[in-house]
């Protein structure tokens, strides 16, 4: 049981939960003008309102002008306070269920977007995690920054294992829902789904895959045994993790090209895998390397200006004594003729 304990709470330093906070919460933004983005219109629209089974099980009220507009206000608000990681808990547990009730409203035209799954359990295991309890000083900072603390926590390593496992429970439970669809059995991956995709939504990419049905007929295996294969990456580590992340990272690059399925609001919680905690020590090593790198450039620079500055005088002082003195000169004259004497063999002028 203790190994069960230590692979759900693993110790993962703060500063990752820092980075998440940020990054999801200005995605959340962006998910409610981008994707999920008709909920206002839907409160405007309350007699075509469908409830989900979330919605029915909680009696969430109907939409509405009034709760969709505040609903929006708040949760602007609060991304926003959020993504500066102040008041990190208090931001959370309000988006947390706003946002919640922004997509349950949003999807309740009976399309449900699985790719919201991780975004959403992130969003309420996020405020969970409490930031250092020390640390502020009277102007309201941070003494460590929150994208730099290496303070190592096992709710941080429970936030962050829920989010990975929402993650790859997207792709496995798709598989099994391909299974269900064709009556439990693999004659999805043998069908032609993906051809009935792309007249669906046409795109040059698809389209000129039509002429190769085998192609498609390989690509719904792969993706099917992909995510069947999916949890295996929960115990991976280092590269053959990231190996991982590439591939589905890239099934979405190829559903982006050929469908135009972007997948975005579980790309990013791939980031949950990402080791973030370094990305501030890498930065502050490299400035460090380059302050170093531009103090001995101008060491060497002031040393041989000094030595430089230092021969100028001797060379002018020399050059003066040779000048004033004519003994030394007229050596000088009788030393060359000697040496063309030697050189011709007779006395110049013979």
């Amino acid at each position: 049981m203790t190994k069960v304990a230590d692979w759900f709470t693993p110790k993962i330093a703060l500063a990752r939960i820092a980075w998440l906070r940020t990054i999801l919460y200005l995605f959340v933004i962006l998910d409610m003008h981008a994707f999920v983005r008709d909920t206002r219109l839907k409160g405007e629209h309350p007699g075509l309102y469908q409830p989900l089974l979330l919605a029915r099980i909680l009696d969430l009220p109907k939409p509405s002008v009034a709760n969709t507009t505040t609903l929006y206000v708040v949760l602007i608000v609060c991304c926003l306070i959020g993504a500066t990681n102040r008041l990190p808990r208090l931001a959370g547990w309000i988006v947390a269920p706003a946002f919640t009730w922004w997509v349950l409203i949003g999807m309740s035209d009976g399309k449900v977007d699985h790719d919201h799954l991780a975004l959403v359990v992130a969003l309420w295991v996020l405020p969970t995690v409490a930031p250092r309890g020390k640390g502020w000083n009277r102007s309201w900072r941070r003494d460590v920054s929150p994208y730099a603390d290496q303070t190592r926590s096992e709710a941080a390593g429970w936030a962050i294992r829920c989010v990975q496992i929402s993650v790859i429970a997207t792709y496995f439970l798709s598989a099994v829902a391909k299974l269900r669809g064709a009556g439990w059995t693999l004659a999805w991956p043998g069908s032609a789904i993906l051809t009935w995709a792309i007249v669906r939504r046409p795109h040059p990419v698809g389209e000129w895959l039509l002429q190769y049905p085998w192609m498609l007929h390989v690509m719904q295996w792969v993706g099917i045994i992909g995510e069947f294969c999916s949890p295996v990456i929960l115990w991976l580590k280092g590269r053959w993790q990231l190996l991982g992340a590439l591939f589905f990272i890239g099934f979405h690059v190829a559903n982006t090209a050929i469908l135009l399925i972007h997948f975005l609001p579980t790309v990013v919680c791939w980031l949950a895998f990402a080791p973030l905690e370094r990305v501030v020590p890498w930065f502050r090593q490299r400035r460090s390397d380059r302050d170093a790198r531009k103090t001995e450039d101008e060491t060497e620079d002031g040393r041989q200006a000094e030595q430089q500055t230092g021969a100028e005088p001797e060379a002018a002082a020399a050059g003066a004594r040779r000048t004033d003195d004519p003994g030394q000169h007229g050596a000088g004259v009788a030393e060359d003729e000697r040496g063309e004497q030697d050189l011709l063999g007779r006395q110049p002028g013979v």
